[in-house]
């Protein structure tokens, strides 16, 4: 297993336990891990990246409705939404330095 996919599924299960667990560190956490996520994906899934975090913080709180489930999935896709949009900023970090270096 690589160290990309390694760092990946620490962040989701990260986003898993933040919802059940208050700890008040638990955003420096998810953006800690989103950011070393993000440096590990290829040109190739970058915008899918993008698009991901764009469509995932629009829509995070629309399973909020549903009966006793709905918050605590609203919670773990807020947070996986956070970890998606750190995940972004490394991609764009990394690609602007793409564009610069001679």
């Amino acid at each position: 297993m690589s160290t990309a996919k390694i760092v990946w599924i620490v962040g989701v299960l990260a986003a898993i336990v933040f919802a059940f667990v208050s700890f008040e560190m638990a955003g420096l956490v998810i953006a800690i891990l989103g950011l070393a996520g993000g440096f590990f994906v290829d040109k190739d899934h970058r915008l899918g990246l993008l698009a991901a975090a764009i469509f995932l913080a629009g829509g995070a709180g629309a399973l909020n409705a549903i009966p006793t489930a709905g918050p605590i999935l609203t919670d773990i896709l807020t947070s996986y939404s956070g970890l998606l949009a750190a995940a972004s900023v490394m991609a764009i970090a990394r690609t602007t330095f793409d564009r610069l270096k001679p």
